[in-house]
Protein backbone atom coordinates (compact mmCIF):
# COMPACT_ATOMS: atom_id res chain seq x y z
CA UNK A 1 0.00 0.00 0.00
CA UNK A 2 1.48 3.40 -0.84
CA UNK A 3 2.44 5.55 1.91
CA UNK A 4 0.08 8.24 2.52
CA UNK A 5 1.60 11.78 1.64
CA UNK A 6 1.72 14.04 4.68
CA UNK A 7 2.82 17.52 4.29
CA UNK A 8 4.24 17.88 8.00
CA UNK A 9 6.28 15.04 7.55
CA UNK A 10 7.94 17.24 5.06
CA UNK A 11 8.72 20.53 7.29
CA UNK A 12 10.24 18.05 10.13
CA UNK A 13 12.68 15.94 7.70
CA UNK A 14 13.93 19.74 6.54
CA UNK A 15 14.19 20.76 9.76
CA UNK A 16 16.11 18.14 10.91
CA UNK A 17 18.51 18.27 8.20
CA UNK A 18 19.31 22.18 9.11
CA UNK A 19 19.52 21.28 12.75
CA UNK A 20 22.16 18.15 12.37
CA UNK A 21 24.18 20.91 10.05
CA UNK A 22 24.02 23.39 12.60
CA UNK A 23 24.76 21.22 15.33
CA UNK A 24 21.52 21.21 17.45
CA UNK A 25 21.03 18.23 19.57
CA UNK A 26 17.35 17.20 19.93
CA UNK A 27 16.44 19.10 22.60
CA UNK A 28 17.07 22.35 21.27
CA UNK A 29 14.57 21.40 18.40
CA UNK A 30 12.36 19.26 20.16
CA UNK A 31 9.73 22.28 21.00
CA UNK A 32 9.58 24.06 17.36
CA UNK A 33 8.63 20.03 16.23
CA UNK A 34 4.89 20.51 17.79
CA UNK A 35 2.18 23.35 17.09
CA UNK A 36 1.29 24.99 20.19
CA UNK A 37 -2.10 25.18 19.74
CA UNK A 38 -4.46 23.49 17.55
CA UNK A 39 -8.38 24.38 17.33
CA UNK A 40 -10.65 22.57 15.25
CA UNK A 41 -14.49 24.04 14.96
CA UNK A 42 -17.72 22.99 13.66
CA UNK A 43 -19.37 25.81 11.28
CA UNK A 44 -23.33 25.74 10.76
CA UNK A 45 -23.92 27.88 8.15
CA UNK A 46 -27.81 28.49 6.69
CA UNK A 47 -27.16 27.75 2.86
CA UNK A 48 -29.22 29.54 0.04
CA UNK A 49 -31.96 26.65 -0.32
CA UNK A 50 -32.65 27.32 3.21
CA UNK A 51 -30.88 23.93 4.33
CA UNK A 52 -28.52 24.16 7.41
CA UNK A 53 -24.93 23.14 6.44
CA UNK A 54 -21.91 22.27 9.14
CA UNK A 55 -18.38 22.98 7.65
CA UNK A 56 -15.05 21.80 9.15
CA UNK A 57 -12.65 24.48 9.95
CA UNK A 58 -9.05 24.94 11.67
CA UNK A 59 -6.89 27.18 13.31
CA UNK A 60 -3.65 26.32 14.16
CA UNK A 61 -0.51 27.95 15.97
CA UNK A 62 2.64 26.40 15.43
CA UNK A 63 5.10 28.77 16.97
CA UNK A 64 4.75 31.63 19.05
CA UNK A 65 8.49 32.10 20.23
CA UNK A 66 9.58 35.53 17.51
CA UNK A 67 6.10 36.92 17.37
CA UNK A 68 2.55 36.69 16.74
CA UNK A 69 1.35 33.73 14.68
CA UNK A 70 0.67 35.17 11.03
CA UNK A 71 -0.25 32.99 8.29
CA UNK A 72 -3.49 32.94 5.69
CA UNK A 73 -7.31 31.69 5.78
CA UNK A 74 -7.51 28.96 3.02
CA UNK A 75 -11.25 27.93 1.55
CA UNK A 76 -10.44 24.61 -0.03
CA UNK A 77 -11.80 21.03 -0.29
CA UNK A 78 -8.75 19.59 0.50
CA UNK A 79 -8.11 21.30 4.07
CA UNK A 80 -7.14 18.80 6.90
CA UNK A 81 -5.52 19.11 9.75
CA UNK A 82 -2.09 17.57 8.68
CA UNK A 83 -2.37 20.59 5.75
CA UNK A 84 -2.91 23.23 7.84
CA UNK A 85 -0.16 21.89 10.18
CA UNK A 86 2.19 22.07 8.11
CA UNK A 87 1.45 25.26 6.40
CA UNK A 88 1.85 26.94 10.10
CA UNK A 89 5.07 25.65 10.11
CA UNK A 90 6.09 26.96 6.82
CA UNK A 91 4.97 30.45 7.85
CA UNK A 92 7.55 30.04 10.95
CA UNK A 93 10.11 29.91 9.22
CA UNK A 94 9.44 32.05 6.01
CA UNK A 95 8.59 34.72 9.06
CA UNK A 96 12.54 33.84 10.17
CA UNK A 97 14.03 33.70 6.67
CA UNK A 98 13.17 37.54 5.86
CA UNK A 99 13.40 38.29 9.99
CA UNK A 100 10.12 40.03 10.21
CA UNK A 101 8.85 39.67 14.05
CA UNK A 102 6.44 36.89 13.53
CA UNK A 103 5.44 33.08 14.37
CA UNK A 104 3.58 31.00 12.08
CA UNK A 105 0.11 29.88 12.23
CA UNK A 106 -2.69 28.25 9.34
CA UNK A 107 -6.11 28.24 8.85
CA UNK A 108 -8.43 26.59 7.00
CA UNK A 109 -12.33 25.80 6.11
CA UNK A 110 -13.65 22.41 3.68
CA UNK A 111 -15.44 24.05 1.63
CA UNK A 112 -15.57 24.76 -2.65
CA UNK A 113 -16.07 28.21 -2.64
CA UNK A 114 -16.30 28.00 -6.23
CA UNK A 115 -19.72 26.35 -5.92
CA UNK A 116 -20.83 28.71 -3.11
CA UNK A 117 -22.52 31.83 -3.48
CA UNK A 118 -21.29 35.18 -2.26
CA UNK A 119 -23.53 35.32 0.86
CA UNK A 120 -22.96 31.64 1.73
CA UNK A 121 -19.03 32.13 1.87
CA UNK A 122 -20.08 35.82 4.36
CA UNK A 123 -22.01 33.43 6.23
CA UNK A 124 -19.08 30.76 6.73
CA UNK A 125 -16.62 33.72 7.11
CA UNK A 126 -18.12 35.11 9.90
CA UNK A 127 -18.94 31.93 11.72
CA UNK A 128 -15.63 30.70 11.19
CA UNK A 129 -13.93 34.26 12.44
CA UNK A 130 -16.50 33.87 15.74
CA UNK A 131 -15.64 30.61 16.49
CA UNK A 132 -11.48 31.24 16.10
CA UNK A 133 -11.95 34.76 17.37
CA UNK A 134 -10.67 33.29 21.37
CA UNK A 135 -7.21 32.67 19.60
CA UNK A 136 -6.92 35.89 16.63
CA UNK A 137 -6.03 39.22 17.10
CA UNK A 138 -3.46 42.07 16.75
CA UNK A 139 -1.06 40.92 19.06
CA UNK A 140 -2.07 37.13 18.99
CA UNK A 141 -2.34 35.87 15.83
CA UNK A 142 -3.37 37.54 12.32
CA UNK A 143 -4.99 36.11 9.53
CA UNK A 144 -4.64 36.88 6.16
CA UNK A 145 -6.09 35.61 2.55
CA UNK A 146 -4.65 32.02 1.17
CA UNK A 147 -5.94 29.78 -1.33
CA UNK A 148 -10.16 30.39 -2.20
CA UNK A 149 -9.67 33.88 -0.34
CA UNK A 150 -9.46 37.59 -0.69
CA UNK A 151 -9.53 40.87 0.31
CA UNK A 152 -13.15 41.00 0.72
CA UNK A 153 -12.89 37.76 3.05
CA UNK A 154 -10.40 39.58 5.07
CA UNK A 155 -12.84 42.21 5.39
CA UNK A 156 -15.73 40.15 6.57
CA UNK A 157 -13.51 38.72 9.09
CA UNK A 158 -12.24 41.98 9.89
CA UNK A 159 -15.51 43.37 10.66
CA UNK A 160 -17.03 40.20 12.62
CA UNK A 161 -14.01 40.19 14.97
CA UNK A 162 -14.54 44.11 15.66
CA UNK A 163 -18.24 43.21 16.34
CA UNK A 164 -17.67 40.73 18.71
CA UNK A 165 -14.93 42.93 20.70
CA UNK A 166 -17.60 46.35 20.40
CA UNK A 167 -14.68 48.42 18.22
CA UNK A 168 -13.34 48.83 15.37
CA UNK A 169 -9.67 46.66 15.00
CA UNK A 170 -8.17 47.40 11.65
CA UNK A 171 -5.19 44.96 12.69
CA UNK A 172 -6.86 41.64 13.20
CA UNK A 173 -6.35 40.61 10.15
CA UNK A 174 -3.85 41.82 6.88
CA UNK A 175 -5.13 41.60 3.23
CA UNK A 176 -8.06 43.55 3.88
CA UNK A 177 -9.77 46.00 1.63
CA UNK A 178 -7.69 49.58 1.15
CA UNK A 179 -10.96 51.29 2.80
CA UNK A 180 -10.54 49.10 5.99
CA UNK A 181 -7.00 49.45 6.61
CA UNK A 182 -5.35 47.37 3.95
CA UNK A 183 -1.72 47.83 2.50
CA UNK A 184 -1.15 49.75 -1.21
CA UNK A 185 0.74 46.77 -2.73
CA UNK A 186 -0.67 43.74 -0.71
CA UNK A 187 -2.20 42.43 -3.28
CA UNK A 188 0.23 41.97 -5.63
CA UNK A 189 3.20 41.20 -2.97
CA UNK A 190 3.33 37.59 -2.94
CA UNK A 191 3.72 37.36 -6.83
CA UNK A 192 6.16 40.43 -6.85
CA UNK A 193 8.65 38.70 -4.22
CA UNK A 194 8.61 35.71 -6.63
CA UNK A 195 8.98 38.33 -9.69
CA UNK A 196 11.82 39.53 -7.50
CA UNK A 197 13.35 36.31 -6.56
CA UNK A 198 12.93 34.88 -9.94
CA UNK A 199 15.57 38.06 -11.51
CA UNK A 200 17.71 37.39 -8.11
CA UNK A 201 18.04 34.08 -9.16
CA UNK A 202 18.50 33.88 -12.93
CA UNK A 203 21.40 36.93 -12.01
CA UNK A 204 23.21 34.46 -9.94
CA UNK A 205 22.95 31.27 -12.31
CA UNK A 206 23.99 33.82 -15.31
CA UNK A 207 20.88 33.45 -17.10
CA UNK A 208 19.84 36.65 -19.22
CA UNK A 209 16.30 37.69 -17.68
CA UNK A 210 14.72 38.99 -21.30
CA UNK A 211 13.12 35.99 -23.10
CA UNK A 212 13.65 33.75 -20.20
CA UNK A 213 10.78 30.55 -20.89
CA UNK A 214 8.58 30.31 -18.04
CA UNK A 215 5.79 27.88 -17.16
CA UNK A 216 3.29 28.76 -14.60
CA UNK A 217 1.39 26.00 -12.63
CA UNK A 218 -1.54 27.94 -10.98
CA UNK A 219 -3.48 31.31 -11.22
CA UNK A 220 -4.86 32.30 -8.88
CA UNK A 221 -3.76 35.52 -7.41
CA UNK A 222 0.17 34.63 -6.79
CA UNK A 223 0.32 32.46 -9.82
CA UNK A 224 -1.56 35.55 -11.77
CA UNK A 225 -0.02 38.42 -10.55
CA UNK A 226 3.42 36.68 -10.93
CA UNK A 227 2.53 36.09 -14.58
CA UNK A 228 1.72 39.62 -15.15
CA UNK A 229 4.70 40.88 -13.84
CA UNK A 230 7.81 38.18 -14.71
CA UNK A 231 5.99 39.07 -18.51
CA UNK A 232 6.41 42.78 -17.87
CA UNK A 233 10.13 42.23 -16.91
CA UNK A 234 10.63 40.46 -20.40
CA UNK A 235 10.12 37.26 -19.63
CA UNK A 236 8.34 34.51 -22.21
CA UNK A 237 5.60 32.81 -20.48
CA UNK A 238 4.67 29.89 -22.53
CA UNK A 239 2.26 27.83 -20.45
CA UNK A 240 -0.20 28.36 -18.04
CA UNK A 241 -3.22 26.58 -15.79
CA UNK A 242 -5.54 26.00 -13.45
CA UNK A 243 -7.51 23.38 -11.72
CA UNK A 244 -9.43 23.08 -15.41
CA UNK A 245 -6.23 22.50 -17.43
CA UNK A 246 -3.36 24.68 -18.96
CA UNK A 247 -2.91 26.43 -21.92
CA UNK A 248 0.67 26.68 -24.16
CA UNK A 249 2.20 28.07 -26.97
CA UNK A 250 6.43 27.89 -27.65
CA UNK A 251 6.02 32.06 -28.72
CA UNK A 252 4.91 33.13 -25.49
CA UNK A 253 0.91 33.41 -24.33
CA UNK A 254 -0.83 37.01 -24.07
CA UNK A 255 -0.70 37.59 -20.59
CA UNK A 256 -2.50 40.85 -20.60
CA UNK A 257 -5.58 38.87 -22.50
CA UNK A 258 -5.16 36.14 -20.40
CA UNK A 259 -5.28 37.97 -16.81
CA UNK A 260 -8.33 40.15 -18.34
CA UNK A 261 -10.60 37.14 -18.85
CA UNK A 262 -9.78 35.67 -15.72
CA UNK A 263 -10.55 38.28 -13.71
CA UNK A 264 -14.32 39.57 -15.94
CA UNK A 265 -16.08 36.79 -13.97
CA UNK A 266 -14.28 34.31 -10.70
CA UNK A 267 -16.41 31.16 -12.52
CA UNK A 268 -13.81 31.64 -15.66
CA UNK A 269 -11.23 29.17 -16.72
CA UNK A 270 -8.80 28.44 -18.81
CA UNK A 271 -10.43 25.49 -20.63
CA UNK A 272 -12.89 28.61 -21.96
CA UNK A 273 -10.12 30.61 -22.51
CA UNK A 274 -8.82 30.44 -26.56
CA UNK A 275 -6.11 32.53 -28.79
CA UNK A 276 -4.19 31.82 -31.61
CA UNK A 277 -1.72 29.36 -31.86
CA UNK A 278 -2.39 27.67 -28.27
CA UNK A 279 -2.82 24.26 -27.68
CA UNK A 280 -4.29 22.69 -24.40
CA UNK A 281 -2.02 20.73 -22.13
CA UNK A 282 -2.79 19.54 -18.61
CA UNK A 283 -1.48 20.30 -15.21
CA UNK A 284 1.10 17.21 -15.23
CA UNK A 285 2.26 17.87 -19.24
CA UNK A 286 2.75 21.69 -17.89
CA UNK A 287 5.31 20.88 -14.96
CA UNK A 288 7.17 18.25 -17.56
CA UNK A 289 7.64 21.48 -20.51
CA UNK A 290 11.20 22.00 -21.68
CA UNK A 291 11.43 26.12 -20.10
CA UNK A 292 13.68 27.49 -18.48
CA UNK A 293 12.04 28.31 -15.47
CA UNK A 294 8.77 26.37 -13.58
CA UNK A 295 7.06 28.39 -11.17
CA UNK A 296 4.66 25.82 -9.09
CA UNK A 297 1.60 28.65 -7.84
CA UNK A 298 -0.97 26.13 -7.34
CA UNK A 299 -1.01 23.51 -3.90
CA UNK A 300 1.48 21.21 -2.65
CA UNK A 301 3.22 17.98 -3.43
CA UNK A 302 2.59 19.00 -6.97
CA UNK A 303 6.31 17.64 -7.76
CA UNK A 304 7.02 14.54 -5.72
CA UNK A 305 8.44 10.94 -6.29
CA UNK A 306 6.81 10.07 -9.29
CA UNK A 307 7.52 13.10 -11.82
CA UNK A 308 10.52 14.73 -10.42
CA UNK A 309 12.67 12.59 -13.06
CA UNK A 310 10.43 14.08 -15.75
CA UNK A 311 11.06 18.13 -15.17
CA UNK A 312 13.10 19.32 -17.56
CA UNK A 313 13.40 23.02 -16.17
CA UNK A 314 16.93 24.13 -14.87
CA UNK A 315 15.23 26.09 -12.41
CA UNK A 316 12.28 25.86 -9.96
CA UNK A 317 10.80 28.82 -8.38
CA UNK A 318 8.02 27.80 -5.40
CA UNK A 319 5.03 30.52 -5.50
CA UNK A 320 3.23 27.89 -3.78
CA UNK A 321 3.45 26.26 -0.46
CA UNK A 322 5.01 23.22 -0.23
CA UNK A 323 4.77 22.09 -3.94
CA UNK A 324 8.10 20.20 -4.02
CA UNK A 325 8.14 16.96 -2.00
CA UNK A 326 10.95 15.61 0.31
CA UNK A 327 11.60 12.53 -2.36
CA UNK A 328 11.50 15.27 -5.52
CA UNK A 329 14.32 17.60 -3.58
CA UNK A 330 16.33 14.43 -3.50
CA UNK A 331 15.77 13.70 -7.01
CA UNK A 332 16.15 17.21 -7.97
CA UNK A 333 19.81 17.86 -6.53
CA UNK A 334 20.68 14.70 -8.35
CA UNK A 335 20.06 16.17 -11.21
CA UNK A 336 21.38 19.82 -10.38
CA UNK A 337 18.17 21.18 -10.65
CA UNK A 338 18.24 24.45 -8.64
CA UNK A 339 14.81 24.93 -6.58
CA UNK A 340 14.54 28.48 -4.79
CA UNK A 341 12.37 27.17 -1.72
CA UNK A 342 8.94 28.84 -1.06
CA UNK A 343 10.00 29.94 2.68
CA UNK A 344 12.30 32.96 0.48
CA UNK A 345 10.41 32.55 -2.98
CA UNK A 346 6.90 33.39 -1.48
CA UNK A 347 7.24 34.93 1.42
CA UNK A 348 6.49 38.86 0.22
CA UNK A 349 3.07 38.60 0.34
CA UNK A 350 3.65 37.92 4.61
CA UNK A 351 6.41 41.02 4.25
CA UNK A 352 3.93 43.22 2.80
CA UNK A 353 1.55 42.11 5.52
CA UNK A 354 4.02 43.11 8.18
CA UNK A 355 3.89 46.48 6.58
CA UNK A 356 0.06 46.40 6.60
CA UNK A 357 -0.18 45.35 10.55
CA UNK A 358 2.48 48.23 11.06
CA UNK A 359 0.92 50.78 9.36
CA UNK A 360 -2.77 49.82 11.42
CA UNK A 361 -0.78 49.82 14.45
CA UNK A 362 0.75 52.96 14.02
CA UNK A 363 -2.38 54.47 12.33
CA UNK A 364 -0.14 55.49 9.11
CA UNK A 365 -0.67 54.89 5.28
CA UNK A 366 2.52 54.27 3.14
CA UNK A 367 2.27 54.74 -1.08
CA UNK A 368 2.55 51.89 -3.05
CA UNK A 369 6.05 52.99 -3.94
CA UNK A 370 7.11 52.33 -0.27
CA UNK A 371 5.55 49.43 0.06
CA UNK A 372 7.17 47.96 -2.89
CA UNK A 373 10.43 49.65 -2.40
CA UNK A 374 10.61 48.17 1.30
CA UNK A 375 9.42 44.86 0.21
CA UNK A 376 12.32 44.89 -2.73
CA UNK A 377 14.98 45.55 0.46
CA UNK A 378 14.28 42.77 2.15
CA UNK A 379 13.58 40.40 -0.24
CA UNK A 380 16.78 40.97 -1.74
CA UNK A 381 18.91 40.42 1.10
CA UNK A 382 17.26 37.41 2.07
CA UNK A 383 17.73 35.71 -1.13
CA UNK A 384 21.47 37.04 -0.53
CA UNK A 385 21.72 35.44 2.68
CA UNK A 386 20.24 31.96 1.77
CA UNK A 387 22.95 31.97 -1.42
CA UNK A 388 25.79 32.41 0.28
CA UNK A 389 24.91 29.80 3.15
CA UNK A 390 24.19 27.46 0.68
CA UNK A 391 27.36 28.15 -0.66
CA UNK A 392 29.32 28.03 2.19
CA UNK A 393 27.95 24.78 3.28
CA UNK A 394 27.24 23.22 -0.15
CA UNK A 395 23.60 22.26 0.62
CA UNK A 396 20.68 23.15 -1.72
CA UNK A 397 18.48 26.42 -1.31
CA UNK A 398 16.14 24.86 0.84
CA UNK A 399 18.99 23.86 3.22
CA UNK A 400 20.26 27.01 2.65
CA UNK A 401 16.78 29.05 3.80
CA UNK A 402 16.13 26.60 6.74
CA UNK A 403 19.62 26.99 8.79
CA UNK A 404 19.04 30.97 8.88
CA UNK A 405 15.35 30.07 9.87
CA UNK A 406 15.98 27.22 12.26
CA UNK A 407 18.46 29.28 13.79
CA UNK A 408 16.62 32.23 14.37
CA UNK A 409 13.60 30.42 15.79
CA UNK A 410 15.52 28.23 18.16
CA UNK A 411 18.04 31.31 19.36
CA UNK A 412 14.49 33.21 20.16
CA UNK A 413 12.93 29.78 22.10
CA UNK A 414 16.11 29.33 24.00
CA UNK A 415 16.32 33.27 25.00
CA UNK A 416 12.62 32.80 26.15
CA UNK A 417 13.36 29.68 27.94
CA UNK A 418 11.09 27.04 28.22
CA UNK A 419 7.91 28.60 31.06
CA UNK A 420 7.50 28.07 34.15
Amino acid sequence: MEKQYNPYDNVLKVVQEAADILGYSDSDIEAIKYPERELKVSIPVRMDDGTTHVFEGYRIQHSTSRGPAKGGIRFHPAVNADEVRALAAWMTFKCAVVNIPYGGGKGGVVCDPTHLSENEIRAITRRFTAAIAPLIGPEQDIPAPDVGTNAAVMGWMMDTYSMLKGHCIHGVVTGKPIELGGALGRNEATGRGVMFTTKNILHKLNMNVEGTTVAIQGMGNVGSITAKLLHQEGMKIVAVSDVSGGIYNANGLDIPAILAYLAKDRKNLLKDYNEDGMTRISNEELLELDVQVLVPAALENQINGTNADKIKAPVIVEAANGPVASEADEILEKKGTVVVPDILANAGGVVVSYFEWVQNIQSVSWTEEAVNQNLKEIMDPSFEAVWDIAKEKNVTLRTGAYLIAVKRVVDAKAARAIWP
